[in-house]
């Protein structure tokens, strides 16, 4: 394992009260705790606008990316909107490909107004294995965000530790020996 791993977490909530945000930073602590280092990246402060296939490198993809390959781990962290994740999250990572998330730790966590978002989850786990990535078994998953926090923290110590957990773990596993490819990579030639 790296002396101190590098872990980026990535908050696809544009909101200013963003219970994602939130969450994500939470996890970070999680990350620091664990003896790693930690860096939000906000993606209100990315220029990052539809991806076209045509002009990669818009606005401030660039950026964007050298931020997630210079990582050790990764923390993606997404509301849930119409049971799957958000298209601020989507854009972002349709700049990333092979070479930003290829044998990358991943971790993951989904926020909703409502019920459980699994299904959101489950999109960006597929999204993940596509890229090759490594995706932390232990997964945060926050139903009806707005009772769960309280003056920006966490009301509830199972799910608080749960979220710090997730950021242990991006540290414990940062330089985990890679699975073999995924059959989704293999089919996933647009990433290329």
């Amino acid at each position: 394992m790296p002396d101190s791993p590098h872990v980026v977490g990535v908050a696809g909530s544009l909101r200013d009260t963003s219970y994602t945000r939130l969450s994500v930073s939470r996890a970070l602590d999680g990350v620091r705790r664990a003896g790693g280092t930690a860096e939000l990246l906000d993606l209100r402060e990315y220029d990052l606008p539809t991806y076209d296939a045509d002009r990669s490198a818009a606005g401030d993809a660039d950026a964007f990316t050298a931020r997630i390959r210079e990582a050790d781990a990764v923390v993606l962290g997404t509301p849930m909107y119409h049971g799957s994740y958000s298209s601020t999250l989507k854009t972002a990572l349709d700049y990333c490909g092979f070479d930003e998330f290829e044998d990358e730790t991943v971790g993951l966590l989904a926020v909703a107004g409502g019920g459980f978002p699994v299904t959101a989850l489950e999109h960006l786990r597929s999204v993940c294995r596509a890229l090759n990535a490594w995706v932390i078994p232990h997964q945060v998953a926050l139903p009806n965000a707005s009772d769960q926090f309280e003056n920006g923290e966490f009301v509830d110590d199972g799910l608080e530790r749960r979220t710090l957990v997730l950021g242990r773990r991006a540290v414990q596993y940062a330089d985990i020996e890679p699975d073999p490819d995924s059959f989704e990579s293999d089919q996933n030639v647009g990433a290329e």
